[in-house]
């Protein structure tokens, strides 16, 4: 049980660095027609990891 849940933490530790690296990777237009900022991004990779 304790190795599925450091797997699981492993996992959404990946899910949120990469979902920083695809927004990082936008350009400020285009996530303004996302209707984000790049000071956003860290708390919206988190909310998504959350799930």
């Amino acid at each position: 049980m304790f190795v599925t849940m450091i797997a699981a933490k492993i996992r959404a530790y990946l899910r949120y660095r990469e979902t920083v690296r695809e927004l990082s990777r936008l350009t400020d237009r285009e996530l303004y027609d996302l209707g984000l900022s790049r000071s956003e991004i860290n708390f919206i990779a988190r909310a998504n990891t959350a799930n």
